[in-house]
């Protein structure tokens, strides 16, 4: 019988993720399709891109907005073509029995959109780095808020 592969974890060993901090957090739709919105604005000098989204992108943000704010909260985010980023807030009251709020809240907002529109478009899992400092913070929301401005250079581009 074939041996399967083995999965390379992507959690920092040793960390507590049900403790307060900033995370900056990527979460993709499957196969790279650009459904959540499109860059518009980017051969006009005198308008930044910016993304243009989808009724599936305003339905995301939606639920972005809908997290809550006294434990958890999305400090900052842009909803690319095809992926989110966002910095998620994790307050010290927020940690239930070990458990990850931050797992807890890109599920909340993944199965919302799925429950709305009836399937999922989700790649499993998501992507997330721990913010350690606050210039680590500054260079995460330039990264976000620069992000529509560069994405053709972006690794989920797929033109």
């Amino acid at each position: 019988m074939k041996e399967l592969p083995v999965r390379k974890g992507v959690r920092l060993k040793g960390h507590d993720y049900a403790s307060a901090g900033y995370y900056f957090v990527t979460f993709c739709v499957k196969d790279k399709h650009e459904l959540l919105g499109q860059i518009v604005g980017a051969i006009d000098p005198d308008r930044p891109p910016a993304v243009e989204l989808t009724p599936l992108g305003e339905c995301i943000e939606a639920s972005i907005q809908m997290v809550d704010r006294d434990r958890v909260r999305v400090d900052k985010y842009v909803i690319m073509p095809n992926h989110v980023h966002c910095i998620i807030v994790i307050s010290p009251q927020a940690g239930d029995r070990g458990r990850s709020p931050l797992h807890y809240i890109v599920r909340s907002i993944k199965s919302y959109a799925t429950k709305k529109f009836g399937y999922s478009i989700w790649q499993k899992s998501y992507h997330d780095r721990i913010i350690r400092n606050e210039a680590d913070y500054h260079r995460v929301c330039q990264y976000i808020d620069q992000n529509p401005a560069k994405w053709t250079e972006d690794e989920y581009y797929t033109k």
